[in-house]
């Protein structure tokens, strides 16, 4: 990620960086750590976008539940 990042000029900022890992597998309540260069990326459980919020679960029903709110 940093090296193909670096090749079109952009710098990731690990502090404003996180990821997410989507699962309906029972795995999902898993701590992954990701080191980068001495950077430690936070998890992300659920995030708004486009008005929708996505889940750690891949569950769509909480974001057509706000939707329709």
């Amino acid at each position: 990620m940093v090296v193909a990042s670096k090749e079109i000029g952009l710098d990731v900022n690990a502090d404003k960086t996180k990821y997410m890992v989507m699962s309906r597998d029972q795995n999902e309540g898993r701590i992954y750590i990701i080191k980068i260069d001495n950077s430690l990326f936070e998890t992300a459980y659920e995030f708004k976008y486009l008005g929708i919020i996505l889940t750690n679960q891949n569950a769509v029903q909480e974001g057509v539940k706000n939707t329709l709110k």
